[in-house]
């Protein structure tokens, strides 16, 4: 099972840990939302209360070309006859009494501005956002690439805290004796002003803390009229940026969601959108680009590639 229920035996069981440590725990993977659609599963962020009960969920809203998860948007119209079409319906935040407004979301997520800032405008003081991978996590000096570098504008964009644990080893295949890095550590807490408060490079389980001072934050929004910037938004100049949609709405609200092939000629549709209304400028020389090559892989082929991975890690 790739998927789990929401709240489910996977949640109560990271609720009796809560209740232990009087704590609560933040937690992501794929999930169900029966309530939405039955035969589709969500990226999902989760958070648990200290009384170990599920008191937070929300849906990933943008994914990487190559995550065939279902988001809010691929299922627009059934989500907003659920939930409305609010900020809160699509970016909601928990409020507690004891360690401020919390917001959730993951990976490519937060390769958005508008994201952050959503989660802010409704109220966020504190943005988990765990899960990068190479190369976004180390191509720059001293480290953490451009997913540091998103973090640290989104904090300081919005006066808010980012808290970044990135996947730790990982074993991609049962009989691996050991895990692999594919994330590139570079875990990081930022501050509302986009200062890093704590970081670790490396890629192995490890820890990363910092104390949270929601005072000073509230403090720090109230007044200060300097690098306090949600304060004077513009909004109105900023309305009509969005009124041309990019991305087409509900594309698996009648199908299921496609193979690559296919999603990615809705990704290049959009590119030649975005060159007709004059937003890119094509370039002196085209290329064709990364093509996914061949039809989905059949089961027999998926047991040949499984051959080759069952050795992968064993002693010879």
């Amino acid at each position: 099972e790739l998927f789990i229920d929401i709240p489910g035996e996977e949640t109560e069981w990271l609720g009796r840990l809560a209740k232990l440590y009087n704590t609560y725990i933040i937690a992501q993977c794929k999930a169900r939302w029966p309530e939405v659609m039955a035969n589709r599963f969500f990226n999902t962020l989760f958070i648990i209360s200290p009384q170990g009960e599920v008191v937070h969920k929300a849906a990933k809203n943008h994914i990487w070309c190559r995550e065939r998860s279902c988001t809010p948007h691929d299922v627009y119209d059934r989500w907003v006859e659920l939930f409305g079409d609010g900020i809160e319906a699509f970016y909601p935040v928990l409020r507690t009494d004891d360690i401020g407004n919390i917001g959730t979301i993951c990976c490519s997520d937060a390769e958005y501005p508008e994201v952050v800032r959503a989660l802010a405008f409704n109220g966020a003081e504190v943005v988990y956002r765990p899960s990068e991978a190479m190369p976004m996590t180390g191509n720059s000096y001293p480290g953490g690439g451009g997913w540091m570098t998103q973090n640290r504008g989104h904090a300081q964009f919005n006066s808010v805290y980012m808290i970044c644990p990135n996947v730790g080893p990982v074993f991609l295949h049962p009989k691996m004796r050991h895990p692999v890095d594919i994330a590139g550590g570079n875990s990081h807490i930022v501050d509302y002003q986009g200062n890093i408060m704590s970081y670790s490079a490396s890629g192995y389980n490890t820890m990363v803390a910092a104390i949270i001072d929601i005072e000073a934050l509230r403090q720090f929004r109230v007044m200060n009229l300097n690098s306090n910037w949600l304060k004077d938004v513009r909004t109105e100049v900023f309305k009509r940026m969005y009124e041309q949609p990019i991305h087409p709405k509900n594309l698996w609200l009648e199908q299921d969601p496609l193979q690559h092939e296919a999603v990615d000629e809705v990704y290049r549709e959009n590119i030649r959108c975005l060159l007709k209304r004059g937003t890119y400028t094509a370039p002196y020389y085209s290329f064709q680009g990364c093509h996914y090559q061949g039809e989905a892989t059949t089961m027999e082929q998926w047991q040949d590639i499984k051959k080759l991975w069952d050795g992968w890690g064993e002693d010879e």
